[in-house]
């Protein structure tokens, strides 16, 4: 999760700041994972209130502002008034979730009228377009793990439109590719360590490819671009009137 932080916060942030973020706003934080943006909203609207849920709250940490309240639960058990927020925020969290169309719509009857719904999404490019062989080993390896645990990571390529779809306005998108390697040395190896014994398990890399990617990520000629985070956003129009949760 720091990783991820570290590679996209200043992105997700930047996109934030263009929404126009009032002092008074009442925020969502779905899937808060560390914290980082949780923190960061709760400073930029400290007379409203910044409510972060996630299904293991163990890294989050309530005292880091009297507006933060922290909620340890599924989002898709989730049940919020109609209306109750300004901005709802998630990141890397609705391609996981089996019914995340659904949890969409739900999501945007949250939002009180003028309220922006912001999702960030990993979209996966093709493991076999990397122009590194063993790259192309194990990303396929990486993202077959994925697959088989009920993750859609292109569903991002929807987002715009299904925003649309449940009626939010000023529907806007941007892309922030992923690098590997380059400047970005320290994300990617977490993450597949991270996956490693799903992998081994598997047979779908070896304990070499990884050694040897350890020590590919080290190369400054390594650069590699394997996925893009779409972030897509939409305003609840100030005139239209919610249905019941």
């Amino acid at each position: 999760m720091d990783s991820i932080q570290r590679s996209v916060d200043a992105f997700t942030t930047t996109l934030l700041d263009g929404l126009s973020l009032e002092a008074s706003w009442n925020c969502l934080e779905l899937g808060a994972g560390a914290g980082s943006i949780a923190y960061w909203l709760a400073n930029r609207c400290p007379h409203g209130r910044v409510v972060a849920v996630d299904l293991d709250t163990r890294h989050l940490d309530a005292g880091r502002a009297a507006n933060l309240e922290i909620q340890e639960a599924d989002i898709t058990d989730a049940g919020f008034a109609p209306g109750s927020f300004d901005l709802i925020h998630a990141r890397y969290l609705f391609c996981h979730l089996a019914e995340r169309d659904e949890m969409i719509a739900r999501a945007t009857r949250w939002l009180s009228p003028g309220g922006w719904l912001i999702v960030e999404e990993p979209y996966h490019l093709p493991a076999d377009t990397s122009p590194f062989p063993l790259v192309r080993r194990i990303l396929d390896a990486y993202q077959r793990t994925y697959r088989e645990h009920g993750a859609d990571m292109t569903w991002a390529r929807g987002l715009p439109a299904l925003l649309a779809r449940n009626a939010l306005t000023e529907v806007a998108y941007a892309a922030n590719p992923g690098c590997m390697g380059g400047l970005d040395k320290d994300r990617w190896l977490p993450l597949i360590t991270q996956a490693t014994p799903a992998l081994l398990a598997d047979g779908l890399v070896t304990e070499a490819d990884l050694a040897e990617f350890a020590t590919l990520l080290k190369d400054p000629a390594f650069i590699d671009i394997p996925q893009f985070t779409l972030s897509a956003w939409g305003r609840r129009s100030v005139e239209s009137a919610h249905a019941p949760a």
